[in-house]
């Protein structure tokens, strides 16, 4: 399990133009499929004279759940190119929507291909690319007396402090990289036993 994945930041835009069709790329920080339904729907609403609304998008620090829609184009001509071009650039939690305005003349699955990868690969370029760490929170309670000992592991490992409630008994969330979540679980959990 990698520690570390790259997303973007803000939002991009590209636009391609082939043979009089036009070609407007726009790529989207997300998280969740939900966010990806209300985008598409803006776009579907905002460019309702467009003849295709194509996308791909990818999700999750694993890079394991994607989509990659041709909207009507021919078969693996809009949506795969456009993931192609995430994948190359080993990015996730990213959707990259391209709308078509035809221009009268055909392109052809090659031409096609060509244009949604350059324009995808426009709207990527666009983007401010980040490198972020995938992190487990860990939640330990504990009784007050417990404190230093606690703390001197804070102290150590540094996690981040997510939140914490001290009292009688007192409770800390802590977030940490996922590799080193084990081990900040064991030292945790030793102090129990000492």
């Amino acid at each position: 399990m990698q520690d570390k994945y790259r997303t973007i930041a803000n939002t991009g835009e590209g636009t391609y133009t082939e043979k009089r069709s036009k070609f407007l790329a726009f790529s989207h920080h997300v998280e969740t499929v939900d966010e990806i339904k209300e985008l598409l729907q803006q776009y579907r609403k905002k460019y309702y004279d467009a003849r295709h609304v194509c996308y791909a998008y990818m999700l999750g620090p694993e890079r394991t759940e994607f989509r990659a829609n041709d909207d009507g184009e021919p078969s693996s001509t809009a949506g795969k190119p456009i993931l192609g071009q995430i994948n190359s650039a080993e990015l996730t939690d990213i959707l990259v929507v391209v709308v078509r305005y035809y221009g009268g003349v055909n392109l052809g699955t090659g031409g096609l291909i060509v244009a949604y990868r350059e324009a995808a690969m426009q709207a990527i370029a666009a983007s401010e690319i980040v490198s972020r760490t995938v992190e487990e929170v860990i939640t330990y309670t504990f009784p007050y007396v417990m404190m230093n000992a606690v703390m001197r592991i804070v102290k150590e490992m540094s996690p981040r402090i997510v939140s914490q409630t001290f009292d009688n008994t007192c409770t800390i969330s802590l977030g940490i990289k996922k590799s080193e979540a084990g081990i900040l679980r064991e030292k945790l959990n030793k102090l129990s036993f000492e």
